[in-house]
């Protein structure tokens, strides 16, 4: 079953719960400079290239439904977890160009998970969230907005067609995480499987990075990454991350056309 444009951003919008919403509304006045929106994670937000195609990162698809005020800066690389990211500089690479008014928007789970590369992996309830806090103070000291994600979910079935979750701890300790520190959530991780069920079995294979060579269930291609890019922004709509000024295009169909990989 394919769902419609309209019917995953409402999907958004009446999925996120609204008890750790962060208070106060995106500036909206006539005056309001330009701000970015920077992008902390890993492989399914970053740019991708063009020897990667059709692989496509959610980060690349995100600008088609914001204002064009909006910078997007994708700060999201391959193989990243909470931990690498920072050890290797990157959260202080962002943190060096951040900005008063800006936002910080943090997803991370993939890697995190990975028990057997103690570069990476952190543990759900102590050293994830021990991480994540590091991009929450750091934003917020520096006058911009910090918001958590949890990760998107990979493409998985049981035998009887449901759609199993497969990130462990790691959402629901972003979950209380989030609430403990009163910042903004948008429930990727929830919001994607639910839209993967719906779709099914066979109909999430023309959203995953399915090739005649590769059969990929935790990366995107276009179709997979525009969808989620509007999960994304219509949670930033419903968490009053953005004011409805901030995001467009919502309901409106995105060609695949719009997505190109540029040269390394």
């Amino acid at each position: 079953m394919s769902l419609s444009r309209r019917q995953v951003g409402l999907a958004a919008v009446a999925a996120v719960p609204l008890t750790v919403a962060a208070s106060g509304l995106a500036s909206a006045g006539p005056d309001r400079r330009s701000r970015t929106f920077h992008i902390a994670g890993d492989s399914t937000a970053a740019q991708k290239y063009a020897d990667a195609a059709p692989e496509t990162g959610w980060g690349m698809a995100l600008p088609f439904f914001l204002h064009e005020d909006i910078v997007v800066a994708n700060h999201a690389v391959n193989g990243r977890s909470s931990k690498s990211f920072i050890d290797e500089g990157r959260l202080a690479a962002i943190l060096d160009v951040i900005r008063p008014g800006d936002l910080l928007l943090v997803q991370f789970g993939h890697n995190d998970e990975k028990t057997a590369d103690p570069t990476r992996y952190t543990e759900p309830w102590t050293t994830f969230q021990d991480c994540l806090r590091q991009y929450i103070e750091g934003a917020r000291t520096r006058g911009a907005r910090p918001v958590l994600a949890t990760p998107v979910e990979r493409r998985k079935f049981d035998a009887d067609g449901n759609a199993v979750p497969t990130h462990g701890d790691y959402p629901v300790s972003m979950r209380a995480l989030a609430a403990d520190e009163h910042v903004a959530l948008l429930d990727i991780q929830a919001l994607s499987i639910a839209l993967w069920q719906r779709l099914g079995v066979e109909e999430t294979k023309k959203y995953f990075n399915w090739t005649a060579t590769e059969q990929d269930n935790t990366h995107f291609n276009p179709p997979g990454a525009i969808a989620v890019a509007r999960l994304v922004a219509a949670g930033l709509l419903h968490r009053r991350v953005l004011s409805p000024r901030d995001v467009r295009r919502l309901d409106a169909e995105i060609p695949e056309s719009w997505i190109t990989w540029p040269t390394a």
